[in-house]
């Protein structure tokens, strides 16, 4: 059988995930009764709720007699390293626009990545028929790009089919009465325009692992394509490490991809992509191949995380009444799980503590796993994200972002004067019919907390994106820290609509009644940019004159919902965030009010003292 590897690339929420579906649904896939849910691909329940791809995945569709391998990729930045991996497993990409919005920072960024590997892209003009699309528009927009990133000139004439994927049609036409229902357009497209495989069906077995996963059974699984000969389980093949070193293991496993399913098998041939388990130390960019035949395949580059936090466990009064696991023990046998499938983490544990540095490539990378934890039982407590800084030519440096905002122009003078104060340089800016879209390079730290700020800031109606430029010598200032103070709850128990009513005239709560609070317990924002410590536990005094359920009548402010990544962005490095099964909580890192205090007069007097010293150096 013909084979054809392709992936689907685009922005975030450009409908890669509903184009596979309608791809699955057009060859016969699915049987006719069979039920399938929107975003089908999106089996991660997150990626359901966020609307977005986080974890790559890998179908296969029959038509025609050619079985056509698709990955449907990430789209959010954080996860772009696994994309440009999935460029060496496949021979052409979809490259997928919005006929709205046009070309976006990522869809430069995926652009960019599947011409530095060669690969053909088809670009797909999608969701033809939103109110006020501009196919040709777009068109032009991505030639434009094509041109940008210099582009060879056979590649500026590219295939261009428009679809609207929602609604499972397609045509060769910009045009939007010309849809018709079905994909064949694109199949057609794909089958004349992607090439087949590059691989040696006759030489010796090869094969490169872009992707990883785990399972407790078979542990890890490479996921790539066959680049020569075939495989049998059972086979005894060797790996040949990024580091040079080799080792013969036996294949115990073997899987193909049909629609949404892995199927195992005992064979595979070369050119299609398949997952091998059989070795627990297997990595991605390691070359396995036939015995004898020891000729490794370049490497794989895997993009270093970019940003930090701790990880630690709950120690909080409230410990352990949410969660099903709460010891230093699962936790890190947690984390060692994750990293044993996602090659873009790290961590490491803090000596003598119960409390783990763990790296990703950004907010959104980090706030997944913790949420992922959250929702199989775990209890933690983690700390503000912060860059990582790296030593480049004897300079401290650190890591940069292009950033593009859209929003409509009477809010462009408030986003310019926050991030000014944040470090942003900006680049370019473009108003048109009312809206305005700023083009900024900014240091990371100074997006760190920004995106609550930018929803309040613009009353919800701005877009913000931002990916990884570069990394740079150190911004010498301040950013990315809470300009505010917060409420601090200076006793335990349940919060009363008496004490709540008595504290919000001095600023915003976080709590309803009824919340358990404790000794250290961030229940507010403050008016003011220093902490107040107040109590919301207490009753009112009962008297012979007025009823004891006068309580009831209190009318309160609605309080600020958090969710965890509001959460992760409000914090300042004094406070953490506790993450249960059931609720988060914001606190100071010392619970005890006396102890803080003291901790603080401490700080500010050295901090006085070093500026003192200074002053004479």
């Amino acid at each position: 059988m013909n084979k054809r590897n392709i992936a689907i690339i685009a922005h975030v929420d450009h409908g890669k995930t509903t184009l596979v579906n309608s791809l699955l649904t057009a060859s016969g896939t699915f049987r006719n009764n069979e039920a399938v849910a929107d975003r089908a691909m999106d089996s991660n329940p997150q990626e359901r709720e966020r609307g977005i791809t986080i974890l790559s995945k890998t179908t296969s569709i029959v038509y025609k007699d050619t079985k056509i391998n698709i990955v449907d990729t990430p789209g959010h930045a954080d996860f772009g390293g696994e994309v440009e991996r999935i460029m060496h497993m496949v021979d052409g990409c979809l490259l997928l626009v919005d006929a709205f919005e046009g070309t976006m920072p990522q869809t430069r960024f995926v652009l960019k990545n599947a011409l530095e590997n060669h690969i053909k892209p088809i670009v797909v003009i999608n969701k033809v028929d939103r109110p006020n699309a501009d196919p040709q528009k777009a068109v032009d927009e991505v030639l434009d790009l094509f041109i940008q990133l210099g582009a060879p000139d056979d590649l500026l004439d590219f295939p261009v089919v428009y679809t609207s994927a929602l609604n499972g049609t397609s045509s060769y036409s910009s045009d939007p009465s010309t849809q018709t229902k079905g994909m064949d357009p694109v199949f057609e497209t794909i089958l004349k325009e992607i090439p087949e495989p590059i691989c040696d069906p006759s030489g010796p077995f090869r094969f490169q692992p872009a992707l990883l996963d785990y399972n407790e059974f078979v542990g890890r699984i490479g996921i790539g394509t066959i680049r020569g000969g075939s495989i049998k389980v059972g086979d005894t093949v060797t790996d040949i490490a990024t580091n040079g070193d080799k080792k013969d293991f036996k294949v115990m496993k073997l899987y193909t991809f049909l629609g949404l399913k892995r199927v195992e098998t005992n064979q595979v041939e070369s050119g299609d992509i398949c997952a091998i388990a059989g070795y627990d130390e297997l990595n991605v960019g390691d070359t396995i191949c036939a015995v004898g035949h020891e000729n490794p395949l370049p490497p794989l580059r895997v993009d270093e995380p970019t940003l930090q936090m701790e990880f630690g466990t709950n120690s909080s009064p409230l410990r352990g009444q949410d969660g099903k696991f709460v010891t230093a023990r699962v936790i890190e046998e947690r984390l060692f799980e994750e990293v044993q499938r996602d090659v873009s983490l790290r961590y490491k544990r803090i000596p003598n503590t119960e409390t783990w540095i763990v790296s990703g490539r950004g907010e959104l990378h980090l706030s997944v796993l913790i949420e992922t934890m959250r929702r199989e039982g775990y209890e933690l407590e983690v700390s503000k994200p912060h860059v990582i800084i790296k030593e480049i030519d004897g300079k401290k440096c650190e890591p940069y972002e292009d950033l593009q905002i859209d929003v409509p122009s009477e809010f462009v003078g408030d986003i310019m004067e926050t991030l000014g104060q944040r470090g942003g340089i900006m680049s370019d800016m473009n108003e048109n019919n009312g809206q305005t879209r700023l083009n900024y390079v900014i240091p990371s730290r100074g997006l760190l907390g920004f995106v609550s700020n930018f929803l309040t800031l613009t009353k919800g109606y701005g877009i913000i994106n931002h990916t990884f430029k570069e990394y740079r010598p150190i911004y010498n200032h301040v950013v990315g820290e809470r300009n505010l103070g917060v409420l601090v709850s200076v006793d335990k128990g349940p919060a009363t609509p008496y004490s709540i009513e008595k504290v919000e005239d001095h600023g915003i709560m976080f709590i309803l009644p009824g919340t358990i609070c404790y000794e250290g317990m961030i229940v507010g924002e403050h008016r003011y940019p220093v902490d107040l410590c107040v109590n919301v536990t207490a009753t009112k005094p009962q008297t012979n004159v007025r009823s004891s359920n006068k309580d009831q009548t209190v009318v309160l402010k609605s309080p600020r919902k958090m969710s965890l990544e509001a959460c992760l962005d409000y914090i300042n490095s004094d406070e953490l965030v506790e993450v249960t099964p059931l609720s988060f909580r914001m606190r100071k890192r010392i619970l005890s009010t006396p102890d803080r205090k003291k901790f603080d007069a401490k700080k500010k007097n050295e901090d006085e003292l070093n500026n003192e010293l200074s002053s004479y150096c």
